[in-house]
């Protein structure tokens, strides 16, 4: 007779379908997983908090850096490498300076020794080394336009490339990272103190630091201020 399966075929029929079911089952626990999984890696945007050391009291302060208490970073390229440069806070307080002095290549520097120098109305304000080792190179388009400076201070306005032979040594005095952020808030608290008057010219969008503060204000008050941040005053 035609249209009839046999037991075998029958079984074999019932098996497939049993087969599709769970194979389809297994297909929509798949999709639900791969689908969580992206889920799970989108981003949440949020503000980041002062406290993660991005952005404090209106200054940059980029949490990849290692900072010295008299405003300088250094970012470690590769062993015994350090780039070095001075902190968006410290280039607000130099402004727009005339110039800036740097050490030679194959010159020793010490930490804490004054290196930096910056020029403004005749007077200098000297800034010390937050690192000890030997100057390989120097930033020639930072001398060239000191606005670099300020405009791109952990970037364009790098100042020097140094061999450092004791790192752990160099790292041991700077400033500790989980303590970064307050130290930063201080010495703006303590700027607004001294120059209360220059409070409101630090932020025209959003608390961002902008213009020249100096610009009203004779260099020696400059020199005097600047000084007591570089800790050579």
């Amino acid at each position: 007779m035609t249209g009839r399966l046999s037991p075998r075929n029958r079984k074999e029929e019932e098996a497939m379908t049993v087969i599709l079911v769970l194979v389809t089952f297994l297909v929509f626990v798949v999709l639900d997983w791969v689908l969580h999984r992206a889920e799970a890696k989108v981003p949440v945007t949020e503000e980041v908090p002062e406290s993660a050391g991005e952005i404090v009291d209106g200054f940059l302060v980029p949490a990849k850096y290692r900072y010295h208490a008299g405003h300088g970073w250094l970012d470690r390229e590769r062993p015994n490498r350090m780039r070095v440069g001075i902190d968006e806070f410290a280039a607000m307080l130099a402004g727009a300076v005339d110039g800036i002095e740097l050490p030679k290549p194959g010159q020793w520097i010490r930490q804490g020794q004054r290196v930096f120098s910056f020029l403004r109305g005749g007077e200098r304000a000297e800034m010390v080394s937050p690192i000890e080792g030997e100057v390989v190179e120097v930033n020639q388009e930072v001398l060239r336009n000191p606005e670099l400076l300020r405009e791109d201070p952990y970037g364009k306005g790098w100042l020097l490339a140094v061999h450092v032979p004791d790192e752990e040594g160099t790292l041991r005095n700077l400033l500790p990272i989980n303590l970064v952020a307050d130290w930063m808030r201080e010495n703006v608290e303590r700027f607004y103190q001294l120059q209360p008057q220059l409070a409101g010219a630090t932020a025209a969008d959003g608390g961002r630091p902008t213009g020249d503060l100096w610009k009203d204000k004779t260099a020696e008050e400059w020199k005097q201020t600047v000084s007591k941040f570089f800790l050579t005053a």
